[in-house]
């Protein structure tokens, strides 16, 4: 087992960050694309789920997913929980701004306020230290 080090440089956190709102951002959207032009509505029947992943676009989907979850984790393992979470929540302002642009949604008055709130929160726990446990890379 090596020496512990000191909590991870501020740049360091910041890329891994970026890397799963990117990744999140690009799987949601990519997702949220299939589904809306996959032909058949969704029910308890597994089957058209099992369909809709051989559409290419919900297939990227779900991998970028996968690939945002693993970097959450490594993200977690770099900054305090309560750090992670709130920032990361910058994605559902890009969310909001991709199914705008690309997916033609009505974004209501009552969306937009919230999702500047949204965004007001993160930037305010973005300004905060990312660890305070001093725990280990």
């Amino acid at each position: 087992m090596t020496a512990p080090r000191k909590g991870a440089a501020p740049a360091r956190v910041a890329v891994v960050l970026v890397l799963f709102i990117a990744a999140k951002a690009i799987g949601n959207l990519s997702l949220a694309w299939g589904m809306k032009h996959f032909p058949q509505s969704m029910s308890a029947n597994p089957l058209p789920y099992l369909e809709a992943m051989l559409n290419p676009f919900v297939a990227a989907g779900i991998v970028a997913l996968i690939l945002a979850l693993l970097i959450r984790m490594a993200l977690l393992s770099l900054a305090d929980l309560s750090y992670v979470l709130p920032v990361t929540a910058i994605g559902y302002v890009i969310a909001a701004f991709l199914g705008k642009t690309f997916l033609h949604e009505t974004v209501s008055g009552q969306r937009w306020l919230g999702t500047a709130l949204i965004f007001v929160g993160a930037a305010l726990v973005g300004s905060t230290v990312h660890s305070t446990t001093g725990r280990t890379e």
